[in-house]
């Protein structure tokens, strides 16, 4: 069956590179630090039919369609995905799934039911994993009060039937509008049905109840989560980040009940109790805990720059917090807008106008033209436009 978009040959046209070819692994590798939509698309375009599996498919596709959803390039997302239903692997429905699911990671809903909808035209089976899928776009559409509807009319369409992955998506959508009262009896229902529960069903209700302020009835799980085994490393974040408003010393005694109970404490583990000391006003203390990551056989994140970066300018600390922001680019994890615009704006106030100027200078290297126009803004307002005046060429380039 045809369809009247534009081929995944005329993209690659759009999008040519002179590039060498390169592995599926180097091109995942790739996806993952190019935030420019254009070579995103480039570089998925010049080995997507290389792709044999439909995890590694998923993966990249994934990864090139958030990058042309940030940029708002909706229409080149209908066109890569829908040029892949003339592909002969469209008959299998693990490769239908990830087209069902790159479509709900940019918001574009109907898109991904029509696809649905479509299966009995492409030849293509429908089990739990189509089903999935579409769950799974109507949760990332934030469509969550249709999750429940979907739920109840496509078994009885087409003969679907759930298995424990979609009542873990259904008891996510009960979550995200509020109700972990409705999830957890959800999960006590179908689990008199024989249906298993898994943990991460558990941890969202849980993550819901804290989030809710219901700490007797998250308390309440956690010892039923006990009973049943289904404890890991994320679900003793979630208790743990409901801890970050106190003290310190009972982060510290959860991350060692996790290391005692057999679990390795995690990045976001170290990150609550970093977070908890700079709400404490304890900064050398959090320094220490970002310092010993390597120590604990972690890496920082995203979330770690973010959070160190935020309370540096808070405090007032601007030379600190680019110190910080310096380690983050050469991670590859530089924070988000706000954060960096709190920095900037300090930096320009202490009159560290070299810092100031680098730093936009090096955002302006890692991402598009077409997402900084805030950025531009930010530089009319703080009189920052001669970048080419910026000193230090060297160091700047070596970010």
């Amino acid at each position: 069956m045809s369809y009247p978009s534009v081929p995944i040959r005329h993209i690659r046209r759009l999008y040519s590179t002179t590039s060498s070819a390169i592995s599926i692994s180097q091109a995942k590798s790739k996806l993952r630090n190019e935030h420019d939509p254009d070579k995103a698309l480039e570089i998925y375009s010049s080995v997507s039919k290389h792709y044999r599996s439909p995890v590694s498919s998923r993966y990249a596709q994934d990864l090139t369609v958030r990058r042309l959803a940030k940029s708002h390039r909706f229409s080149d997302i209908e066109k890569l995905i829908e040029s892949q239903k003339n592909d002969p692997k469209i008959i299998q429905e693990p490769f239908l799934s990830t087209l069902i699911r790159s479509y709900g990671r940019a918001g574009m809903f109907d898109q991904a039911l029509r696809t649905y909808d479509q299966m009995d035209q492409l030849g293509t089976p429908r089990s739990a994993i189509s089903f999935n899928a579409l769950l799974s776009a109507c949760i990332n559409s934030k469509l969550f009060d249709k999750v429940p509807v979907l739920f109840d009319e496509i078994p009885k369409k087409h003969g679907v039937v759930p298995d424990k992955i979609s009542y873990g998506i259904l008891v996510k959508s009960f979550c995200e509008v509020g109700s972990p009262e409705k999830a957890l009896e959800t999960v006590k229902e179908v689990e008199k049905e024989g249906v298993e529960i898994t943990t991460i069903a558990y941890t969202t209700i849980l993550e819901a109840f804290y989030k809710k302020g219901k700490r007797e009835e998250a308390e309440t799980l956690w010892s039923l989560m006990h009973n049943k085994d289904c404890i890991d490393v994320i679900a003793y974040n979630v208790r743990i980040m409901a801890e970050q408003g106190g003290k310190p010393e009972i982060i510290r005694a959860l991350i060692e009940e996790m290391s005692n109970a057999g679990l390795k404490p995690d990045t976001n583990s170290y990150n609550c109790l970093m977070t908890c000391y700079l709400k404490s006003g304890m900064v050398d203390e959090a320094q220490k805990v970002y310092e010993g990551l390597e120590e604990y056989g972690c890496k920082p994140n995203a979330a770690t720059f973010r959070t160190l970066v935020f309370y540096l300018s808070r405090n007032g600390d601007f030379e600190k917090g680019y110190q910080i922001f310096e380690e983050s680019v050469k991670m590859n994890r530089i924070p988000d807008f706000n954060t960096m615009k709190h920095l900037v704006e300090g930096l320009v106030n202490i009159n560290k106008m070299t810092e100031a100027k680098e730093l936009i200078r090096t955002i302006k290297k890692k991402f598009p033209p077409n997402m900084l126009n805030a950025w531009r803004k930010i530089e009319e307002n703080l009189n920052l436009n001669d970048i080419d005046a910026v000193p230090n060429e060297d160091r700047v380039a070596a970010l």
